[in-house]
């Protein structure tokens, strides 16, 4: 399945920094999972934050796939912020092992100050690193997050592209995404996220039917410096498989001076 992996807003979260990444403490985490929508935040100049968790999926034809997507983000500059993507994963007849590795760099061009709210670009990089685990090919990714806070409920819509590298009978040569994620706080350290996500039809002999899906479950601020989520993810629309998740947000202090 492909999964950006990453979270409806921080108010989900209390202690969370803001869409537009200010906060008075660098170390409050700004969780980016469990959704395939991101925000436009970014981790403090000089430090560190690891997002991890496990997925398992089961698809309609009964063939079921397991997933540990881990992402470390570190903090460029007040805007800005390096992701490296290191996932782990195996299928149906595909041992465990790494996937493909990918990095990026987060620019937030608009603080939330704005009418636009929050708005911030993501190119990223993804190499083929993983074999069977993989797509085989190498990919160009562009994604384009808007973030609003309404109250207490935050809101990030996110639209990308993929461009990859191959003749297309692995994976579509172009491929596209659309989010639609909503955070909010319910009751002391016990938030709720949501999101609808969607995988326009893609062309070529790998091409597939276009997909939406429902994502949901609650979250957990242990800490300021440690987030966790757990839910489920389910197809309204497409070959989108079934699948539960949880996983962890830590921030890791500084890294650099």
């Amino acid at each position: 399945m492909l999964r950006l992996t990453l979270c409806a807003g921080c108010a989900a979260l209390a202690g969370c920094a803001t869409a537009a990444g200010g906060t008075s403490d660098p170390r409050a985490v700004q969780p980016e999972r469990p959704t395939v929508a991101t925000h436009a935040g970014t981790v403090a100049p000089g430090y560190g934050e690891l997002e991890t968790g496990v997925e398992r999926d089961r698809a309609a034809d009964g063939s079921r796939a397991f997933s540990v997507p881990t992402v470390l983000k570190v903090g460029l500059g007040r805007r800005e912020q390096l992701t490296l993507g290191l996932p782990l994963s195996s299928a149906t007849g595909v041992p465990f092992g790494l996937g493909d590795v990918s990095a990026g760099v987060k620019w937030r061009v608009v603080d939330e100050t704005s009418p636009l709210g929050a708005v911030a670009v993501l190119p990223s990089v993804t190499l083929p690193t993983g074999g069977d685990r993989g797509a085989g090919t190498t990919d160009a990714g562009l994604l384009l997050i808007d973030s609003h806070d309404a109250g207490p409920v935050s809101i990030d819509v996110n639209a990308g592209a993929t461009w990859r590298s191959g003749d297309g009978t692995r994976a579509p040569r172009l491929s596209t995404l659309w989010t639609v994620s909503a955070g909010a706080p319910v009751h002391g350290a016990l938030g709720w996220t949501a999101e609808l996500f969607g995988y326009p039809g893609t062309a070529g002999a790998a091409g597939a039917a276009p997909v939406v899906a429902l994502l949901a479950g609650p979250t957990f601020a242990l800490r300021t410096t440690l987030a966790a989520d757990l839910g489920f993810i389910t197809p309204l629309a497409g070959p989108q498989p079934h699948a539960l998740y949880a996983g962890v947000v830590t921030n890791l202090g500084r890294l650099r001076r």
